[in-house]
């Protein structure tokens, strides 16, 4: 299978410097099929576009090509917005999705690709070494349930390979079905939650999404655009407003969005209590997209073929 490798940037020199080498390795590493390397460049402030520029210029492989697309708008920049740049450019039958603060194995593509040869699945994850607090936390399939209104996901033991998300850090999808879904979602934007979004959205249209333990990446996320360069009150609100957005837009089942409508007093009056400030200002984000998100979920709907609680019932654990 072709495959095409997406890396979403924004001012991610040093990253880049440290990281495309690895990326090159892995698909010059690829026999089974055509690579591209597709860099979308949000309009990044620092020495990204040099680096990217010069990383494509100096691809010499017969196999593999490199490209960028430069974006210069700003309110149309967001990690959504820009993965989904990298895939309309696409020509991979594969979209491998990898943040610049991920280094995969030089062997990582073939244990990923092998799944897309059963048509229903969709999404594949990697196993992520993941650089936390100095020490190598091992994630990447991810468990949830409902509760007091609201998704609640976590890390899931890896024990397993079914999964709720494949994250878009470091994932594999396939084109064809990630057209059907209408890829990422940028009401999402800037981050957080879209991978969940389009997963759990694939989930309840029928397809598969699984876990790869043996496709292993090394994620510095310390490192990257979101720790670094995002305040945290403000990415706490963005985390909040993309909670509701999600619910709001995907949850279908009676029972549970009478849950999350019961809760919601409660969650805002706890929220003051605690001087929680940043829920009431991501509910209010997330009710001025409203309009949007019932358009969203209308369209959506029309591909549902999985209850909420059946999809749960398969991911605690």
């Amino acid at each position: 299978m072709n495959i095409s490798i997406i890396i979403p940037n924004y001012n991610g020199e040093e990253l880049l410097k440290k990281n495309l080498p690895k990326v090159l390795s892995a698909a010059r590493n690829y026999k089974n099929g055509s690579v591209e390397i597709i860099i979308p460049d949000d309009p990044s402030t620092d020495d990204s576009a040099k680096i990217i520029d010069n990383f494509i210029k100096n691809i010499k492989d017969k196999n593999v090509k490199g490209m960028t697309i430069k974006n210069s708008n700003k309110s149309h920049a967001g990690f959504s917005h820009n993965v989904n740049r990298g895939v309309i450019h696409s020509t991979g039958e594969i979209i491998i999705l990898l943040n610049t603060d991920v280094a995969p194995r030089e062997d990582f593509l073939d244990p990923l690709i092998s799944h897309f040869e059963d048509e229903s699945v969709f999404a594949v994850g990697c196993m992520d070494e993941s650089v936390e607090n100095g020490k190598t936390v091992l994630k990447g399939r991810g468990i949830g349930k409902f509760e007091r209104g609201f998704l609640i996901h976590s890390k899931g033991g890896i024990h397993k390979v079914n999964t709720l998300w494949v994250s878009g850090g470091s994932g594999a999808f396939r084109r064809a079905t990630w057209d059907k879904l209408g890829g990422l979602d940028t009401l999402y934007d800037p981050f957080y939650w879209e991978d969940i979004d389009i997963s759990y959205r694939a989930l309840k249209s029928g397809f598969k999404v699984f876990f790869e333990p043996r496709s292993v990446v090394r994620h510095e996320h310390e490192k990257g655009i979101v720790k670094r360069d995002y305040e945290e009150s403000y990415v706490k609100r963005i985390a909040y407003r993309n909670q509701f957005i999600f619910v709001w837009k995907n949850i279908t089942d009676r029972k549970m969005i009478n849950s999350h409508f019961l809760h919601l007093p409660y969650h805002l009056l706890k929220s003051i209590k605690d001087l929680d400030f940043a829920f009431w200002s991501g509910f209010f984000m997330a009710l001025s997209e409203i309009k949007k998100i019932e358009n969203q979920r209308r369209e959506i709907k029309k591909l549902f073929v999985r209850t909420d609680s059946s999809i749960l019932r398969d991911y605690k654990d």
